[in-house]
């Protein structure tokens, strides 16, 4: 099992990152499509601890279970939290500019999806992505 850490306090730091991602994704035999999905939802929720949290750190993990590989990505942040995860999750919801996926956007490519957040400690996203997509 392959375990990263890496920080990302500036808007160069997202380049190097989601070529780690990339890399991990072709380790496993990822297919194109799902590496793809898994990219782009790496990017939006990176920008958007860049953005709203001054950054923080990403958690990059091979993972096995029940015979199937994937990538786990683990996001913190110690920004100002989401107050209404409920809403953050809706379809249109946007306090800023971004990639104009969204967190439900991001939820939708990838395989599971779970966030926590504590107004003035944080957030944290994590989501995983399987080899064959299930």
């Amino acid at each position: 099992m392959t375990k990263d850490t890496m920080e990302i306090v500036r808007e160069q730091d997202v380049v190097p990152f989601r070529n780690r991602v990339k890399e991990l994704a072709t380790k496993i035999g990822m297919s194109l499509v799902n590496q793809t999905k898994l990219i782009t939802a790496a990017s939006e929720l990176v920008r958007n601890m860049l953005k709203y949290a001054n950054g923080g750190k990403v958690i990059l993990e091979i993972i096995n279970k029940n015979g199937h590989t994937g990538i786990r990505l683990t996001f913190t942040d110690q920004g100002p939290g989401i107050a209404d995860i409920q809403q953050a999750m809706q379809d249109g919801f946007s306090t800023g500019r971004s990639l104009g996926l969204g967190l439900p956007g991001t939820r939708r490519l990838v395989n599971e999806f779970a966030i926590s957040s504590v107004v003035g400690k944080g957030t944290t996203v994590t989501v995983t992505h399987w080899k064959n997509g299930r």
